[in-house]
């Protein structure tokens, strides 16, 4: 299972700090490096946490279309020997 909070979050907090470093090396006052910091992180949070959800769908998909498939393969096989 993957943790999409707990992804989000540590992307946010790495983007906050990333973007107010760079914001403090380019000259920009601290208020702005703050604001842009947190805009940033916020930005950063949702776009992760939808991709954390977006891959845990789709493998979710995928390993319920295996089992299916597994399943319809053993069913398969079974009709084969009962039919002999």
């Amino acid at each position: 299972m993957l943790h999409a909070r707990y992804i989000a979050v540590s992307t946010a907090v790495i983007c906050f700090f990333a973007l107010g470093i760079i914001g403090s090396i380019g000259g920009l006052s601290p208020d702005v490096c703050c604001r842009r910091a947190v805009l940033g992180a916020v930005v950063a949070y949702v776009a992760a946490h939808v991709a954390v959800q977006a891959i845990a769908a789709i493998l979710t998909r995928a390993m319920i279309a295996s089992q299916i498939h597994k399943d319809e393969e053993q069913s398969g096989d079974d009709k084969d020997r009962a039919n002999r």
